[in-house]
């Protein structure tokens, strides 16, 4: 069972990740406020959960908007990429414990993720899902299919009846210092160029876990706290 304080706070994440990041008043020149920070070209998520080097520049429509948990970047061509950290409950240490690695980060995607996916966008569904063992001790990549799940609408061009595209996401999860990360990246040029895009399903996911790796070489991880004595 999922405590409902949890499923919440999961809640808020694809929340925050299916809103248009713009930029806020006052706080980080070129950012707006931030629950974080952003120190030159390095966003500190709070309690330092995690450091990561800024993937997006405001010269070129970047932002940036955080939560306690999330932190969405965005600019105007085609980066919208999140990062969460949620911190394990007793349930969820349990139930990684119970399941082992792999299955519980299955599990979680399907209960947390993919449930308000299909929620929010009718025919939502997991195009693939890969395990990779040797990625932080496992981590589960997949990708999805979410009809008029785009963060780029604005740049979407519709004529006469014809239905806003299908967006793809790629996402990455791992456990790392008791934290459950998720990193979620659009292919936004699927979307914006429509069938203009001639990549195959193969050529498409190597671009998004090519970005998504990309953009965890530039997140650092606080030392995990030393044992008591």
């Amino acid at each position: 069972m999922i405590p409902r304080s949890y499923a919440s706070v999961l809640a808020l994440f694809i929340a925050t990740l299916l809103v248009p990041v713009h930029a806020q008043e006052g706080g980080d020149p070129g950012f707006g406020s931030l629950i974080g920070k952003a120190e030159g070209k390095t966003y500190i998520a709070p309690d330092n959960t995690f450091r990561v080097e800024i993937p997006v520049l405001p010269e070129l429509g970047g932002t940036i908007t955080d939560t306690e948990s999330v932190v969405t970047f965005q600019d105007s061509f085609n980066v919208h990429a999140s990062i969460a950290a949620f911190k394990m409950d007793a349930t969820q240490r349990w139930e990684s414990e119970t399941r082992g690695r792999r299955d519980y980060l299955v599990w979680f995607f399907g209960n947390f993720i993919q449930s308000d996916f299909q929620q929010r966008f009718v025919g939502s569904k997991i195009e693939s899902a890969k395990f990779l063992p040797s990625t932080h001790d496992g981590a589960l990549l997949t990708f999805n299919l979410l009809p008029g799940g785009s963060m780029f609408q604005e740049r979407i061009t519709l004529s006469g009846d014809e239905k806003p595209p299908v967006a793809k996401r790629g996402n990455l999860l791992f456990l790392k210092n008791g934290l459950v990360f998720v990193l979620s990246i659009e292919l936004a040029e699927k979307a914006i160029e429509g069938s203009e895009f001639k990549k195959t399903v193969v050529e498409e996911d190597e671009i998004l876990r090519h970005r998504l790796f990309d953009l965890l070489a530039k997140i650092t991880f606080p030392a995990p706290p030393k044992p008591a004595k």
